[in-house]
């Protein structure tokens, strides 16, 4: 029988593979989901409304609330109906309510059931990572959206006063300020993002936590286990000490 000190090298070894599995899941999910969720957050945010050109119309409405219900529903066509930011916000309702698991065997199932389309295995590393960037794309819009509502109306005026554009006062004034803000949640999402690698096991991907347990059923050990629970928390480790310096470096935004 081999000993603790014999069978740990020989089980990070083989963790190695599915290590770099879990680092190409997360870095993949990080650098789509990150400006995904940003465009998300402006389709959240979004103002248009096709039927803006009856608040013209309008005007001559009683202004003591007592409005007819024909009134109300062209009140609301008027000024409420957004349709982008409707639609928006119910698929983020959706994502944030379902779990992760159920939306991995959407993505990878979805093409069959719905199109007729035959996908290999070749698809289910592709599968897990378009599902993976989607939910915390929606998880990150949220956190976007937060932080941009937060900023005091007044940047926004004096701004315009300088000469600003809308384009120049979100990148130059706006979003500096943001991040700053949001980068304790979005922390945590990162943070969560490497323990949600595991999931990927739904379709078979053969990341850390999945080569463990493969090596833990072959050996009838828990040493994958331990070896695993370390990989996992040395490399939050190293994620939380990355962003807690870069929000220190971020404290002259005050």
């Amino acid at each position: 029988m081999t000993t603790f000190s014999e069978q740990f090298p020989i089980v990070f070894q083989a963790l190695n593979v599915g290590f770099l599995q879990t680092l190409k899941l997360f870095f993949v999910t990080l650098i789509g989901a990150i400006p995904l969720g940003l465009i998300i957050s402006f389709g959240s945010m979004s103002r248009w409304s096709p039927l803006g050109f009856l608040r013209p119309y309008l005007k001559n409405l009683p202004k003591d609330g007592k409005l007819t219900w024909w009134q109300k529903t062209q009140l609301w066509f008027a000024v409420d109906f957004r349709p982008i930011r409707l639609i928006v916000r119910f698929v983020i309702w959706v994502v944030r309510g379902t779990p992760l698991m159920l939306q991995l065997l959407v993505v990878y199932f979805g093409p069959y059931y719905i199109f007729g389309m035959r996908v290999g295995n070749s698809y289910r590393l592709w599968a897990v990572f378009i599902g993976f960037v989607i939910n915390y794309a929606a998880y990150f819009a949220e956190i976007y959206r937060s932080g941009i509502q937060s900023m005091p109306v007044g940047q926004y005026e004096a701004a315009k006063l300088l000469g600003y554009s809308k384009s120049q006062t979100f990148i130059k004034i706006i979003l500096p300020q943001v991040i700053k803000r949001i980068l304790p949640s979005v922390t945590n999402e990162v943070i969560t993002l490497v323990k949600d690698t595991s999931l990927a096991f739904t379709l078979s991907v053969m990341e850390m936590f999945t080569t463990a347990k493969a090596l833990a059923s072959s050996q009838v050990s828990m040493m994958p286990f331990v070896a695993a629970g370390i990989f996992y928390y040395v490399f939050n480790l190293v994620v939380a000490m990355f962003l807690e310096w870069l929000e220190k470096k971020l404290d002259y935004y005050r």
